[in-house]
Protein backbone atom coordinates (compact mmCIF):
# COMPACT_ATOMS: atom_id res chain seq x y z
CA UNK A 1 0.00 0.00 0.00
CA UNK A 2 1.16 3.46 -0.77
CA UNK A 3 1.98 6.01 1.82
CA UNK A 4 -0.57 8.39 3.35
CA UNK A 5 2.01 11.32 2.54
CA UNK A 6 1.25 10.53 -1.74
CA UNK A 7 -2.24 9.40 -0.92
CA UNK A 8 -2.46 13.02 0.61
CA UNK A 9 -0.65 14.53 -2.46
CA UNK A 10 -2.80 12.68 -5.01
CA UNK A 11 -6.19 13.49 -3.52
CA UNK A 12 -4.97 17.55 -3.70
CA UNK A 13 -3.79 17.16 -7.63
CA UNK A 14 -7.07 15.55 -8.23
CA UNK A 15 -9.00 18.53 -7.11
CA UNK A 16 -6.89 20.94 -8.92
CA UNK A 17 -7.19 18.74 -12.05
CA UNK A 18 -10.66 19.64 -11.76
CA UNK A 19 -10.41 23.23 -11.36
CA UNK A 20 -10.99 25.30 -14.53
CA UNK A 21 -11.31 22.02 -16.70
CA UNK A 22 -15.64 22.19 -16.36
CA UNK A 23 -18.67 24.17 -16.89
CA UNK A 24 -19.32 26.28 -13.98
CA UNK A 25 -21.95 25.99 -11.89
CA UNK A 26 -24.00 27.38 -9.39
CA UNK A 27 -22.28 28.50 -6.39
CA UNK A 28 -23.02 25.59 -3.51
CA UNK A 29 -24.02 28.43 -0.77
CA UNK A 30 -26.31 30.30 -3.34
CA UNK A 31 -29.39 27.56 -1.89
CA UNK A 32 -31.62 24.50 -3.73
CA UNK A 33 -29.45 22.31 -5.72
CA UNK A 34 -30.80 22.10 -9.12
CA UNK A 35 -30.41 17.96 -10.74
CA UNK A 36 -30.37 17.88 -14.19
CA UNK A 37 -32.64 15.53 -15.96
CA UNK A 38 -30.51 12.81 -18.19
CA UNK A 39 -32.86 10.15 -18.84
CA UNK A 40 -36.87 9.64 -18.49
CA UNK A 41 -36.81 8.80 -14.51
CA UNK A 42 -32.95 9.84 -13.84
CA UNK A 43 -31.87 12.74 -12.63
CA UNK A 44 -28.23 14.05 -11.24
CA UNK A 45 -26.43 16.66 -9.36
CA UNK A 46 -22.91 18.03 -10.77
CA UNK A 47 -20.85 19.47 -8.32
CA UNK A 48 -18.77 22.62 -8.98
CA UNK A 49 -14.75 22.56 -10.13
CA UNK A 50 -12.46 22.92 -7.66
CA UNK A 51 -11.11 21.73 -4.21
CA UNK A 52 -13.54 21.16 -1.62
CA UNK A 53 -13.70 24.07 1.24
CA UNK A 54 -16.39 25.95 3.46
CA UNK A 55 -16.50 28.04 0.61
CA UNK A 56 -18.32 25.72 -1.64
CA UNK A 57 -19.78 23.61 0.96
CA UNK A 58 -17.82 21.31 -0.12
CA UNK A 59 -19.48 20.66 -2.85
CA UNK A 60 -17.11 19.11 -5.74
CA UNK A 61 -18.33 15.96 -6.55
CA UNK A 62 -21.76 14.52 -8.30
CA UNK A 63 -24.27 12.20 -7.21
CA UNK A 64 -27.80 11.68 -8.65
CA UNK A 65 -31.19 9.39 -8.70
CA UNK A 66 -33.53 7.68 -9.93
CA UNK A 67 -37.63 7.53 -9.46
CA UNK A 68 -39.02 4.64 -9.95
CA UNK A 69 -43.08 3.85 -9.48
CA UNK A 70 -42.46 2.54 -6.07
CA UNK A 71 -39.80 5.00 -4.56
CA UNK A 72 -36.31 6.41 -5.39
CA UNK A 73 -33.06 4.95 -5.56
CA UNK A 74 -30.20 7.58 -4.61
CA UNK A 75 -26.26 7.23 -6.09
CA UNK A 76 -23.76 8.86 -3.80
CA UNK A 77 -24.24 11.75 -1.21
CA UNK A 78 -22.45 14.23 -1.87
CA UNK A 79 -19.59 15.95 0.43
CA UNK A 80 -21.46 17.08 3.71
CA UNK A 81 -24.95 17.03 5.48
CA UNK A 82 -26.62 19.96 4.37
CA UNK A 83 -25.91 18.67 0.86
CA UNK A 84 -27.42 15.81 1.41
CA UNK A 85 -30.41 17.85 2.78
CA UNK A 86 -30.57 20.01 -0.08
CA UNK A 87 -30.71 16.99 -2.06
CA UNK A 88 -33.34 15.49 -0.59
CA UNK A 89 -35.89 18.33 -0.82
CA UNK A 90 -34.59 18.63 -4.54
CA UNK A 91 -35.45 15.04 -4.63
CA UNK A 92 -38.77 16.30 -3.09
CA UNK A 93 -39.24 18.76 -5.80
CA UNK A 94 -39.05 15.99 -7.94
CA UNK A 95 -41.39 13.40 -6.67
CA UNK A 96 -43.28 12.92 -3.29
CA UNK A 97 -42.33 9.19 -3.75
CA UNK A 98 -40.24 7.57 -0.39
CA UNK A 99 -36.46 7.51 -1.15
CA UNK A 100 -35.84 4.19 -0.27
CA UNK A 101 -32.22 3.45 -0.88
CA UNK A 102 -29.04 5.26 -0.91
CA UNK A 103 -26.48 3.32 -3.37
CA UNK A 104 -22.34 4.12 -2.10
CA UNK A 105 -20.42 4.08 -5.14
CA UNK A 106 -17.41 3.93 -2.86
CA UNK A 107 -16.43 5.17 0.49
CA UNK A 108 -14.68 8.73 -0.22
CA UNK A 109 -15.40 11.56 1.66
CA UNK A 110 -16.83 13.65 -1.08
CA UNK A 111 -19.35 10.92 -2.07
CA UNK A 112 -20.93 10.31 1.53
CA UNK A 113 -20.80 12.68 4.06
CA UNK A 114 -23.93 13.69 2.99
CA UNK A 115 -25.49 10.48 4.09
CA UNK A 116 -27.56 11.28 7.60
CA UNK A 117 -29.77 13.28 6.19
CA UNK A 118 -30.89 10.68 3.58
CA UNK A 119 -30.83 7.66 6.09
CA UNK A 120 -33.61 10.01 8.14
CA UNK A 121 -35.28 10.42 5.22
CA UNK A 122 -35.43 6.60 5.41
CA UNK A 123 -33.16 5.56 2.98
CA UNK A 124 -31.80 2.28 3.16
CA UNK A 125 -27.65 2.75 2.79
CA UNK A 126 -26.06 0.02 0.35
CA UNK A 127 -22.12 -0.63 -0.38
CA UNK A 128 -19.72 -3.01 -0.89
CA UNK A 129 -18.24 -5.08 1.65
CA UNK A 130 -14.62 -3.67 0.82
CA UNK A 131 -15.50 -0.73 2.04
CA UNK A 132 -15.02 -1.82 5.23
CA UNK A 133 -11.16 -1.64 5.07
CA UNK A 134 -12.18 2.12 4.87
CA UNK A 135 -13.78 2.24 8.56
CA UNK A 136 -11.58 -0.63 10.13
CA UNK A 137 -8.28 1.23 8.49
CA UNK A 138 -8.81 4.30 10.27
CA UNK A 139 -9.04 6.17 6.95
CA UNK A 140 -12.81 7.18 7.74
CA UNK A 141 -11.93 8.84 11.30
CA UNK A 142 -8.85 10.70 9.73
CA UNK A 143 -10.56 12.21 6.98
CA UNK A 144 -13.43 13.10 9.02
CA UNK A 145 -11.17 14.87 11.53
CA UNK A 146 -9.10 16.64 8.52
CA UNK A 147 -13.09 17.51 6.84
CA UNK A 148 -14.26 18.93 10.56
CA UNK A 149 -11.09 21.43 10.48
CA UNK A 150 -11.30 22.40 6.54
CA UNK A 151 -15.27 22.59 6.21
CA UNK A 152 -16.19 23.69 9.16
CA UNK A 153 -19.53 24.17 10.06
CA UNK A 154 -20.34 22.37 6.77
CA UNK A 155 -18.73 19.20 8.59
CA UNK A 156 -18.99 19.32 12.84
CA UNK A 157 -18.73 17.87 15.24
CA UNK A 158 -22.43 16.08 14.63
CA UNK A 159 -20.90 14.66 11.51
CA UNK A 160 -21.16 11.02 11.12
CA UNK A 161 -19.40 8.66 8.78
CA UNK A 162 -22.11 5.68 8.31
CA UNK A 163 -22.02 2.58 7.62
CA UNK A 164 -23.87 0.54 5.08
CA UNK A 165 -27.21 -1.08 6.31
CA UNK A 166 -26.25 -3.77 4.52
CA UNK A 167 -22.79 -4.93 2.94
CA UNK A 168 -22.65 -6.36 -1.07
CA UNK A 169 -21.07 -9.19 -2.16
CA UNK A 170 -19.73 -9.13 -5.85
CA UNK A 171 -22.62 -8.16 -8.61
CA UNK A 172 -26.18 -7.24 -6.89
CA UNK A 173 -28.89 -6.68 -9.31
CA UNK A 174 -32.53 -5.81 -7.85
CA UNK A 175 -36.62 -4.50 -9.28
CA UNK A 176 -37.81 -1.82 -7.87
CA UNK A 177 -41.21 0.09 -9.19
CA UNK A 178 -40.75 -1.44 -12.84
CA UNK A 179 -36.96 -0.85 -13.30
CA UNK A 180 -33.47 -3.02 -12.88
CA UNK A 181 -30.51 -1.74 -11.10
CA UNK A 182 -27.64 -3.62 -11.83
CA UNK A 183 -24.87 -2.83 -9.22
CA UNK A 184 -21.25 -3.69 -10.62
CA UNK A 185 -18.73 -4.60 -8.65
CA UNK A 186 -15.51 -3.80 -10.47
CA UNK A 187 -12.28 -5.55 -8.41
CA UNK A 188 -11.29 -2.72 -6.40
CA UNK A 189 -10.42 -0.04 -9.63
CA UNK A 190 -10.32 3.26 -8.34
CA UNK A 191 -10.96 2.42 -4.58
CA UNK A 192 -11.41 -1.27 -2.94
CA UNK A 193 -15.03 -1.03 -2.77
CA UNK A 194 -15.77 0.62 -6.63
CA UNK A 195 -19.04 -0.07 -7.68
CA UNK A 196 -20.98 1.00 -10.65
CA UNK A 197 -24.95 1.62 -10.73
CA UNK A 198 -26.80 0.72 -14.24
CA UNK A 199 -30.70 1.41 -14.81
CA UNK A 200 -31.20 -1.54 -17.39
CA UNK A 201 -34.51 0.21 -18.78
CA UNK A 202 -33.19 3.45 -19.23
CA UNK A 203 -29.38 2.45 -19.90
CA UNK A 204 -28.06 5.04 -17.94
CA UNK A 205 -25.09 4.14 -15.46
CA UNK A 206 -23.96 5.59 -12.63
CA UNK A 207 -19.99 5.28 -12.85
CA UNK A 208 -18.74 7.23 -9.55
CA UNK A 209 -14.97 8.23 -10.21
CA UNK A 210 -14.21 5.17 -12.80
CA UNK A 211 -15.27 7.08 -15.86
CA UNK A 212 -13.61 11.05 -16.36
CA UNK A 213 -15.68 12.75 -19.58
CA UNK A 214 -13.95 14.47 -21.92
CA UNK A 215 -10.50 14.93 -19.65
CA UNK A 216 -7.36 13.39 -18.18
CA UNK A 217 -8.73 11.05 -15.52
CA UNK A 218 -7.49 11.22 -12.11
CA UNK A 219 -5.39 7.80 -11.21
CA UNK A 220 -3.38 8.26 -8.73
CA UNK A 221 -2.12 5.15 -6.73
CA UNK A 222 -5.33 3.16 -8.64
CA UNK A 223 -4.91 -0.13 -9.63
CA UNK A 224 -5.07 0.39 -13.38
CA UNK A 225 -5.29 -3.00 -13.71
CA UNK A 226 -8.42 -3.34 -12.69
CA UNK A 227 -9.83 -0.11 -13.68
CA UNK A 228 -9.16 -1.15 -17.22
CA UNK A 229 -11.20 -4.42 -16.72
CA UNK A 230 -14.12 -1.84 -15.01
CA UNK A 231 -13.25 0.22 -18.50
CA UNK A 232 -14.78 -3.31 -20.12
CA UNK A 233 -17.43 -3.93 -18.19
CA UNK A 234 -18.59 -0.29 -18.61
CA UNK A 235 -18.36 -1.14 -23.09
CA UNK A 236 -20.21 -4.06 -22.36
CA UNK A 237 -22.99 -2.61 -20.65
CA UNK A 238 -23.60 -0.04 -23.76
CA UNK A 239 -24.90 3.03 -21.89
CA UNK A 240 -26.90 5.75 -23.04
CA UNK A 241 -25.44 8.02 -20.82
CA UNK A 242 -22.92 7.75 -17.92
CA UNK A 243 -22.95 10.23 -15.15
CA UNK A 244 -19.15 10.32 -13.90
CA UNK A 245 -18.36 10.96 -9.95
CA UNK A 246 -16.93 14.38 -10.81
CA UNK A 247 -17.71 16.72 -14.22
CA UNK A 248 -20.96 16.54 -16.85
CA UNK A 249 -22.75 13.34 -17.91
CA UNK A 250 -21.05 12.03 -20.84
CA UNK A 251 -23.44 11.48 -23.80
CA UNK A 252 -20.75 10.62 -26.59
CA UNK A 253 -19.92 7.73 -23.87
CA UNK A 254 -17.83 5.67 -26.51
CA UNK A 255 -15.72 8.72 -26.96
CA UNK A 256 -14.98 8.89 -23.26
CA UNK A 257 -14.60 5.30 -22.56
CA UNK A 258 -11.99 4.67 -25.34
CA UNK A 259 -10.03 8.12 -24.09
CA UNK A 260 -10.19 6.72 -20.64
CA UNK A 261 -9.01 3.25 -21.56
CA UNK A 262 -6.41 4.12 -23.39
CA UNK A 263 -5.04 6.61 -21.57
CA UNK A 264 -4.66 4.16 -18.76
CA UNK A 265 -3.14 1.44 -20.96
CA UNK A 266 -0.90 4.04 -22.30
CA UNK A 267 0.42 4.97 -18.26
CA UNK A 268 0.79 1.22 -17.85
CA UNK A 269 3.11 0.36 -20.95
CA UNK A 270 5.12 3.29 -20.96
CA UNK A 271 5.81 3.03 -17.12
CA UNK A 272 5.72 -0.60 -17.01
CA UNK A 273 8.76 -0.22 -19.50
CA UNK A 274 10.69 2.20 -17.40
CA UNK A 275 10.49 -0.26 -14.24
CA UNK A 276 11.98 -2.94 -16.74
CA UNK A 277 14.50 -0.95 -17.79
CA UNK A 278 15.01 0.13 -14.11
CA UNK A 279 15.23 3.78 -15.10
CA UNK A 280 14.63 6.50 -12.66
CA UNK A 281 11.25 7.90 -12.89
CA UNK A 282 11.97 11.32 -13.58
CA UNK A 283 13.85 10.72 -16.10
CA UNK A 284 11.66 7.82 -17.79
CA UNK A 285 8.78 10.35 -17.50
CA UNK A 286 11.04 13.57 -20.06
CA UNK A 287 11.23 10.81 -22.55
CA UNK A 288 7.66 9.75 -23.08
CA UNK A 289 5.51 11.47 -25.86
CA UNK A 290 2.52 12.17 -23.87
CA UNK A 291 1.09 14.52 -27.13
CA UNK A 292 -1.83 12.35 -27.81
CA UNK A 293 -3.08 13.71 -24.21
CA UNK A 294 -1.44 16.65 -23.58
CA UNK A 295 -3.72 18.80 -25.38
CA UNK A 296 -6.88 17.62 -23.21
CA UNK A 297 -7.97 19.53 -19.51
CA UNK A 298 -6.36 18.29 -16.39
CA UNK A 299 -3.30 17.31 -18.43
CA UNK A 300 -0.86 19.29 -16.32
CA UNK A 301 -2.19 19.17 -13.00
CA UNK A 302 -2.98 15.47 -13.54
CA UNK A 303 -0.48 13.36 -15.83
CA UNK A 304 3.02 13.52 -13.68
CA UNK A 305 1.07 12.12 -10.52
CA UNK A 306 -1.07 9.89 -12.50
CA UNK A 307 2.25 8.50 -14.12
CA UNK A 308 3.89 8.47 -10.53
CA UNK A 309 1.36 6.16 -9.22
CA UNK A 310 1.26 3.87 -12.48
CA UNK A 311 5.35 3.96 -12.17
CA UNK A 312 4.96 2.45 -8.35
CA UNK A 313 2.37 -0.13 -9.34
CA UNK A 314 4.18 -1.48 -11.91
CA UNK A 315 7.25 -1.57 -9.27
CA UNK A 316 4.78 -3.58 -7.00
CA UNK A 317 3.35 -5.85 -9.86
CA UNK A 318 7.09 -6.52 -11.37
CA UNK A 319 7.74 -7.19 -7.84
CA UNK A 320 5.22 -9.73 -7.07
CA UNK A 321 5.60 -11.17 -10.51
CA UNK A 322 9.68 -11.93 -9.36
CA UNK A 323 8.19 -13.90 -6.24
CA UNK A 324 6.17 -16.34 -8.12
Amino acid sequence: MLSATFRALAACCMVLAFAGSAPAQPSATEGPLPPQQVSPRGWYFQGIAGMASAANRGYTSNAGFVVTDDGVVVIDALGTPPLGEAMVKAIRKVTDKPIRRVIVTHYHADHVYGLQPLKKAGAEIWAHRKGEEYFTSGVAEERLKQRRRDLFDWVDENTRVLKPDLWLEGDTDFRMGGLTFRIVYTDGAHSPEDVMVFVVEERLLFAGDLLFAGRVPFVGDADSKGWLKAMDKMIALKPLVVVPGHGPASRDVERDLVMTRDYLSYLREVMGKAVADLEPFDEAYAKVDWSRFKGLPAFDNANRINAYGTYLLMEKEAFAGGKR
